[in-house]
């Protein structure tokens, strides 16, 4: 890499860090089992850990110790291997898309309702093409 390409580079990282929010603080809250952080922007937000992706379960200690990523682009929980983008967490986006779809399918697969209750009791002769 050249003068110019370390400069321009440079640019463009001063142009992200001044246009997208980053994290510029993080704590966790035990008694609610929640992150709370402050983004560049002022915003803050709490997020239950629990919906993260990679912490449920965690013990208290180990999500106590989160870690800033260079750029504030991201939180790290070294005890736990585990990682969390600013930006998934700005869109509400706790984990991968695939996690997310099977966390979506568990919420959905344990609602109950009197149609899903009334389909079970449907015989299976009924739904068969003849």
């Amino acid at each position: 890499m050249n003068e110019v390409d370390y400069q321009a580079a440079r640019e463009a990282g001063a142009l992200h860090r001044a246009t997208v929010p980053h994290v510029v603080s993080a704590r966790f809250i035990r008694a609610r089992r929640a992150i709370h952080v402050t983004l560049s922007n002022g915003v803050e937000m709490s997020v239950p850990v629990d919906l993260l992706q990679g912490l449920q379960g965690a013990s208290l200690n180990d999500l106590a110790k989160i870690e800033m990523t260079p750029l504030g682009n991201g939180l790290h929980w070294p005890c736990l291997d585990a990682d969390v983008l600013v930006e998934g967490l700005i869109h509400d986006i706790y984990g991968s898309r695939s996690w997310m779809a099977a966390q979506m399918g568990c919420a959905g697969g344990s609602s109950a309702s009197n149609a899903k209750a009334a389909a079970g009791m449907v015989p299976r002769a009924v739904g068969r093409k003849r």
